[in-house]
């Protein structure tokens, strides 16, 4: 009867359906859900971590944009009547509509998924925005996006994207995803990444958007010295007086650089 539904991969809602028996029983493993959890998957796709995912925890709320996989899902899972599907873009929806009040505390949203390999990075800063409702992330993504959420200062894959993932959360590299687990091979390696946001950041930045604007200008030309990097922020800047090296380049600076720059730049603009 599964049989009826048929559904090729779509490019356009970068589709490419997880296979591999073996990685997706590695995935669930790593998860751990509980059946207390309040389990959000992204983009289910043919239910193939869904379904052992709903074994453990059968309330489970999945988020998908393809309305064609959407009657499928509800035929296969049919036997789970808390199992729900919301048919919504990822990017848009408000995933603190899920965070539940049980009377004793929210149960925060534990969020699962293998994002489109297109929308990763945007997607993964709108999650961050509903960081204080998560308790932990599990993703499959590029390979790529998981070196650049886990990279260290000095390394290349180090960036925007670096900074700002750590310092909302603790980033966990888990374990690569071969080409040939899914159905079609994409052209590029996976690999799956744990993001637990920290309850308050180790470091913490008196002004958070000023943090994220002065990360992302300094790596918009990371090539730069800093006291280059800044200047269409601050044309004025003592550079002398700063609390980081000026003329270090953006990527050589630690998170915690990061925000003591943003603090003193906070600092000036209430002075």
């Amino acid at each position: 009867m599964d049989n009826f539904f048929q559904h090729k991969a779509r490019k356009r809602f970068g589709q490419n359906f997880l296979v591999d028996e073996n990685i997706i029983e590695r995935i669930v493993r790593a998860i751990g859900p509980k059946e207390s959890d309040n389990l959000v998957e992204i983009g289910p796709g043919q239910g193939a971590i869904t379904q052992l995912l709903l074994q453990r925890c059968p309330s489970l709320t999945a988020v998908e944009l393809d309305r064609d996989l959407i009657p499928m899902l509800q035929f296969k899972f049919r036997d789970y009547p808390q199992f729900q599907i919301i048919e919504q873009d990822a990017l848009k929806f408000d995933f603190g509509t899920l965070c539940q009040d049980t009377g004793a505390g929210e149960r925060k949203l534990r969020i699962v998924g293998n994002l489109p390999y297109n929308i990763s990075t945007p997607l993964l800063f709108h999650l961050l925005s509903f960081r204080g409702k998560v308790q932990d992330m599990h993703f499959m993504l590029q390979k790529e996006v998981v070196d650049r959420l886990s990279a260290t200062p000095g390394n290349k894959a180090f960036g925007r994207l670096s900074v700002m993932v750590q310092y909302h959360c603790r980033v966990q590299g888990l374990f690569p995803v071969p080409p040939q687990s899914f159905r079609p091979a994409p052209k590029v390696e996976s690999a799956i990444v744990r993001l637990v946001p920290h309850a308050e950041p180790p470091y913490p930045a008196q002004d958070e958007q000023l943090l994220e604007r002065i990360v992302n200008v300094a790596f918009q030309q990371r090539r730069k010295t800093l006291r280059n990097a800044l200047k269409p922020l601050y044309p004025e800047l003592e550079a002398e007086q700063l609390p980081v090296d000026a003329s270090r380049r953006p990527e050589t600076l630690s998170v915690q650089e990061f925000v003591q720059l943003a603090n003193y730049c906070a600092n000036l603009a209430d002075k």
